[in-house]
């Protein structure tokens, strides 16, 4: 690895020398902006043979009123959310395809997002991040190289707000159900002297949740400094959060979801006093805070030649906080104590586990375009140090120890080397093809304890080669079809390591899709078929701090079809559905049912459903007003890989209603804009996640083995109808 940073640093040195020699010219008329070359790399256009979608800043601020991104998301194609605490706000998740967010690839202006250890991409890091994006690209499948842990469901890569010309200020409040609010101020002194301009939005959202004790109190900021001038771009950008998340990520099980689908066994630390009452510890909560640094330079050296150097630091800390009962001395290296003769060896006690990580990233990119070919190729290196460690910060019987003494301490680092080149050449007018090779080098180590105090020793080496190819072919200026086929591999995450699996994951993509564009339609349709070697599918069982476990499927596959279009029916009304219908299965999947290990053959996979479908209606019957009607119905999905038809979620079919109103020409303001969401119009109760695990065997006569697997399950109530509505001033 550390050869490998050499010449990577060469490489850098390398591109920047040649750069300083080459003839800088003017930039042609329509030529791409300077803002998206920041993202080129890790994006694909229009034409290619990648499967993808696009949503612009204007299409983000239609609902967007404090929602997580992946609720903004809901209405993609192949798109399943949730969120903990039902309501949007706080913990939220996406699905893509079945695969869960670990497994969905983002970048923010090129710079992974998901945590190097655990892969996951924790939005309530960032709140109101949306308020912030240019515009953003899902690609579904592996899609094209991308930057960080291979993209196994689909990549989602997002453009921070560009240079503004014009100097602009805006204020936004929202209110809404279950005491959700949001305030935010955001500024841009457009180009100073032509070159300069700085940006910045402050954003507080907060919210008591839909399920009882789920509250979210939410901070967040961003901050840019731009120099443009005609051929070059620099930006330095930070943004970054501080959550304070009461838990709800154990959800309730079935017979309280029949009777009290808001309660919360976690979230508040229910215990039992001395006198027997029950008692909710009134700090359960997540506190974390996120800090990213960007440097970002854009060079245009011709009008074939391009350049963009990244630098990035990201400062992570924080930690979750727990009353615990009755916990074992042992457990938390204290010394038994003796009072009256007694020996007291368990106790009470509030504990934290923290998270401190700092995480590194250089990304450098070239590019080459002319009228036939697009070239791009570049390197990325990260590095990764993360601190786990626990404290108790008090304890009914303290043992012997300090305040705050670590009861466990872990350490772990990461080292990841990536170049690629991709290729786009035009054979003539109907006919391009697509190319596209990664290299990916990853070290990762680890030392010290778990947080249930078990050494955790690894030191892996990981080297992964993953092709792409495709075309597309142009049969008329309405007609377009392509075809590609891509390779991915993945890592395990650290909680894998802790489990005992060391085995990277493989996939393969194919991609065979149809374009139509006419008339101001649009249809896209694909096929897709996605086969995985030791594919890493959700057990259906959480860990003790809400946390999927996964294990090993061996052999694997997805094979489905996903269509959209938007149609407008009138100058006035539009129609925008989408339908994915698929089929998910494990091959040969083994388990141990009622005490014995089983082949079940063909299984589910977990939350995989069959059928995603999704429709807005759009009617504008002036150009200032806005009405939206949204519908998304979500098949039944397995809480487990066994085919066990008591382990699962229900389908579920949710509207919403969207309203956007904009006042102009009035006095003192550019405009006011008004916007409004009811969610849940028809106030259907679902639950959108959940989980299933063992209790273990009971005795019984009919089983072959004597033994019957006893499961439970758990649920994630989503609220009923509930609103948002709020007002954005802009200067």
């Amino acid at each position: 690895m550390k050869r490998l940073s050499f010449y990577f640093t060469c490489f850098l040195l390398s591109i920047n020398s040649w750069a300083q020699e080459k003839q800088k010219d003017s930039i042609p008329e329509g030529m791409e902006k300077l803002d998206e070359v920041l993202v080129k790399s890790v994006r694909v256009d229009a034409d290619s043979p990648i499967t993808h979608s696009n949503l612009s800043k204007e299409e983000i601020a239609e609902r967007n009123l404090g929602q997580d991104i992946p609720i903004l998301l809901n209405y993609l194609p192949g798109v399943v959310t949730a969120s903990d605490a039902g309501a949007g706000v706080g913990y939220t998740y996406i699905r893509v395809r079945g695969s869960d967010a670990s497994r969905v690839n983002v970048t923010l202006n090129g710079i992974p997002f998901n945590d190097a250890e655990s892969q996951g991409t924790f939005w309530v890091n960032l709140p109101d991040f949306a308020s912030s994006v240019e515009n953003l690209q899902l690609q579904r499948g592996v899609g094209t190289s991308t930057n960080g842990s291979g993209a196994f469901g689909a990549s989602l890569n997002l453009l921070t707000d560009a240079v503004s010309e014009v100097a602009n200020a805006e204020i936004s409040n929202s209110f809404g159900s279950f005491g959700t609010r949001r305030h935010n101020v955001k500024f841009s002194t457009g180009l100073m002297n032509d070159h300069f301009e700085v940006a910045g939005r402050l954003s507080a959202i907060a919210s008591d949740g839909y399920i009882d004790r789920a509250s979210s109190d939410l901070k967040s900021y961003f901050l840019q400094g731009s120099f443009v001038d005609e051929n070059t771009l620099i930006k330095a950008v930070t943004f970054g959060g501080h959550e304070i998340t009461y838990q709800s990520w154990f959800g309730i099980d079935a017979a309280t979801l029949e009777t009290d689908r808001t309660f919360n066994p976690a979230g508040a630390g229910q215990y039992t006093d001395e006198d027997g009452n029950t008692r909710f510890y009134d700090n359960e909560v997540d506190n974390y805070k996120q800090d990213h640094y960007q440097l970002h330079w854009n060079q245009k050296y011709s009008s074939h030649w391009s350049t963009n150097l990244g630098l990035n630091y990201t400062y992570g800390r924080g930690f979750f906080e727990q009353y615990k009962e009755d916990e074992d001395f042992a457990d938390y290296d204290f010394t038994p104590i003796v009072i009256g003769g007694e020996t007291i060896n368990t106790t009470d006690l509030i504990r934290r586990r923290w998270l401190d990580n700092d995480f590194y990233v250089i990304n450098a990119t070239a590019n080459y375009k002319n009228s036939n070919l697009d070239i791009d190729f570049g390197g990325f290196y990260s590095h990764y140090d993360g601190d786990h460690f626990g404290e108790v910060i008090w304890a009914q019987n303290a043992g012997g120890s300090e305040i705050r003494d670590n009861y466990y301490f872990g350490n772990g680092t990461k080292n990841e080397f990536t170049i690629f080149g991709k290729t786009t050449y035009r054979i003539n007018d109907q006919w391009s093809a697509f190319v596209d090779l990664q290299g990916r080098f990853v070290d990762y180590e680890t030392s010290g304890l778990t947080s249930d105090r078990v050494p955790l020793e690894v030191d892996e080496t990981y080297d992964f080669f993953n092709p792409k190819v495709g075309a597309t072919f142009q049969i008329n200026d309405g007609n377009q079809l392509y075809a590609s086929y891509a390779r991915a591999n993945r890592e395990p995450r650290r909680s894998d390591f802790e489990n005992g699996i060391n085995t990277a994951e493989r996939l393969n993509d194919i991609e065979i899709g149809w374009r139509f564009n006419r008339k101001k339609i649009e249809v896209n349709t694909n096929l897709y078929y996605m086969w995985y070697r030791d594919q890493l599918v959700l057990t259906g069982a959480l860990d003790d701090v809400g946390a999927p476990i996964r294990a090993t499927s061996g052999e694997s596959y997805r094979l489905g079809i996903e269509i959209d279009a938007n149609i407008p029916v009138s100058n006035k009304f539009m129609i925008k559905p989408n339908i994915a219908l698929s089929t998910n299965k494990n091959k040969d999947f083994f388990a141990t049912v009622d005490g014995a290990l089983t082949n079940l053959g063909s299984t589910d996979i977990s939350y995989s459903p069959n059928i995603v479908a999704g429709n807005i209606l759009v009617y504008q019957p002036q150009k200032n007003l806005q009405l939206s009607f949204l519908s998304k119905f979500v098949g039944e999905q397995h809480l487990s890989n066994l085919d066990n038809n008591d382990l699962k979620l229900d389908s579920f079919f949710v509207n919403d209603f969207n309203i956007v109103y904009e006042l102009r020409d009035i006095p003192v303001f550019k405009s006011i804009v008004i916007t409004g969401l009811i969610n849940n119009i028809f106030d259907m109760k679902y639950e959108s996640n959940g989980y299933s695990f063992s209790l273990g065997e009971i005795a019984d006569d009919q089983s072959p083995t004597g033994l019957r697997t006893q499961y439970f399950t758990g649920f994630y109530p989503q609220a009923g109808i509930n609103f948002l509505v709020g007002a954005t001033l802009k200067f």
